[in-house]
């Protein structure tokens, strides 16, 4: 492990080292291409074992398909990680912190009503555990396998190259699993 770990740190100030060394061989103003931040993500699922698939389904709130996106690795990483090099933005709960998603994508807002079992407006206020009707729930698919839930939070989660990992949001019981 500890070889491991100085392997990557290594590789990570190799690239800082390159970085540092691109930027002063550059002479004059930048170009777009060169303030625009990288993306590790592609749209789409991942091939084989070339990465992590990440979904984000919120169909039940807003009707629109789940979105995926290909997050390319060799080696285990974060779901956190890899939601994050996705470009998605989770909330946690103060009670739980992110080991309980209450907000992707600002989904649902603070400010956006939900319809309740009993007819009433829910607001969720991240406060602790989201409602049993309304909430998001982390799911994970190790390769070659079907869809379970998560038995981790996002931060601890630990995923292989041709794993995959959704976020979806239940409403009412509605979508009960990933389709993707």
């Amino acid at each position: 492990m500890t070889s491991k770990l100085h392997s990557v740190a290594a590789v990570a100030a190799s690239a800082v080292l390159l970085l540092s060394l691109a930027g002063c061989a550059s002479t004059g103003a930048a170009t777009p291409e060169e303030t625009a931040p990288a993306t590790a993500a592609a749209s789409g699922a991942c091939a084989g074992d070339s990465g992590v698939t990440v979904v984000v389904d919120d169909s039940a709130l807003d009707g629109a398909d789940a979105e995926q996106w290909c997050i390319a690795t060799d080696d285990t990483i974060a779901a956190a990680d890899v939601f994050a090099q996705a470009g998605v933005e989770t909330e946690g709960t103060d009670q739980y912190g992110d080991q309980v998603v209450c907000r992707v994508n600002g989904l649902p807002a603070a400010d956006e009503a939900i319809e309740a079992e009993d007819g009433s407006d829910y607001f969720e206020a991240c406060e602790t555990m989201p409602a049993a009707f309304a909430y998001w729930s982390l799911w994970v698919q190790p390769a070659g396998s079907e869809w379970g839930y998560a038995q981790e939070g996002l931060s601890t989660l630990q995923l292989e190259p041709g794993d995959a990992v959704a976020l979806l949001f239940t409403l009412h019981g509605e979508p009960a699993a990933p389709t993707s």
